[in-house]
């Protein structure tokens, strides 16, 4: 039963938000619905700031696409933790702004903040970013959408390969969590098919958004002969910044961080996230079902990379591109055995190859051999 009885007003939210210390000293950062609502509200809500040079940037860009379809418009808001402060924002978009789809694009939403939403307001659309709903175990009018960002890694590894005089790569990431194991084994792998001696060392930071120790993780990567550099944090900013201004190469990840080092920019692993943001309103606006699983890569336009930087060389453009080629065509597997972890075993038999939507690359719990870190 829809739960409209005791509606929650913008100004209570942001009474709440203040209270638990999510309201920034500015002021959080409400978009109003536009003057002439359309057919479709859809609210959007980001973790981090929509210019953080990373995971909300790259949502916000798909949001702001979706701004230009006829009869939708979009309300936002960022810098919402993942708390039940996501909650009070979400009853606010639907009570307050009549909002019948929802973006709550952070990982940690989904459970337990967009699973009671969605209980409590069954007639809403959640559209939540990851490989989480269930059938018959999670709500039908929630749905997941998730891209191989790993296609765009291993790019990153093949161009990266390319420009390293040292043979020693690095990565930074948050958490040893499956996805982000995948983009650097994914990393290490593509830099191996072109100079398989090659080693990637990882530092896991702890968490998605630290710039402090991020930054202190380059330094000491650096300081350690690491010479290009990609990784999987929330927002890439001051890694890139530090690699840019201790004069090496560095790979983008979320969005185009180009701009950030003109110098040693190499390229970049991007979501595309304004393909399933669109097939998620046409379902909305057409009262088709809830599309529950929405999965892509590079060949079904749900990631992309990012142009080439003037450190990428010939060779390594023509070789990514080679690649990029095959797997838009569905023909570049990435996976496939004999496959060893860092730690000596066999991890895919010779003679198996898992395509990108095999399950079990979403268990992934190993690191491959050249890769210089534990999980």
């Amino acid at each position: 039963m829809n739960s409209r009885k005791s509606p929650v007003t913008r100004r209570s939210v942001l009474k709440a938000l203040a209270l638990t210390g999510a309201a920034t000293a500015a002021g959080p950062a409400f978009w109003p619905r536009a003057e002439a609502a359309g057919s479709l509200v859809v609210g959007v809500i980001y973790v981090g700031p929509k210019d953080d040079y990373g995971y909300s940037q790259a949502q916000a860009q798909a949001a702001a696409a979706i701004r230009k379809i006829p009869g939708l418009t979009v309300v936002e808001q960022e810098k919402v933790a993942e708390t039940t402060d996501v909650q009070k924002v979400m009853a606010s978009m639907i009570e307050q702004d009549e909002a019948t789809l929802l973006f709550p694009t952070s990982f940690g939403y989904f459970d337990p903040h967009v699973l009671k939403m969605a209980e409590k307001y069954p007639e809403i659309r959640f559209a939540h970013c990851g490989g989480l709903w269930q059938a018959g175990k999670h709500p039908k009018n929630v749905g997941s959408y998730f891209g191989y960002i790993d296609e765009c890694q291993y790019l990153n590894g093949v161009v990266a390969a390319h420009a390293t005089k040292t043979k020693k790569l690095g990565f930074i990431a948050a958490k040893p969590i499956p996805q982000v194991l995948r983009n650097i084994n994914a990393f290490t792998l593509g830099a191996q098919s072109v100079k398989p001696d090659i080693t990637t060392q990882v530092i896991f930071t702890g968490d998605w958004l630290l710039p402090v120790k991020e930054a202190e993780a380059a330094n000491s990567l650096i300081d350690q002969g690491i010479d290009v550099m990609t990784m999987h944090v929330d927002s890439p900013k001051v890694i890139v910044e530090t690699c840019e201004r201790r004069r090496i190469h560095v790979c983008g990840y979320h969005a185009d961080q180009s701009a950030l080092a003109p110098k040693g920019y190499l390229t970049g692993a991007e979501w595309n996230w304004i393909t399933p943001y669109t097939t998620h309103v046409k379902a909305a606006m057409s009262g088709t079902s809830m599309p529950n699983i929405l999965r892509g890569g590079l060949k079904e336009g749900y990631v992309k990379t990012s142009p080439y930087g003037p450190g990428a060389s010939a060779a390594a453009r023509k070789r990514a591109d080679g690649v990029k080629a095959k797997m838009m065509k569905g023909e570049y597997v990435i996976f496939k055995g004999p496959l060893k972890d860092n730690t000596g075993r066999t991890v895919i038999p010779a003679g198996t190859s898992h395509v990108q939507t095999d399950v079990v690359l979403e268990q992934m719990d190993y690191l491959v051999a050249g890769v210089i870190g534990k999980v």
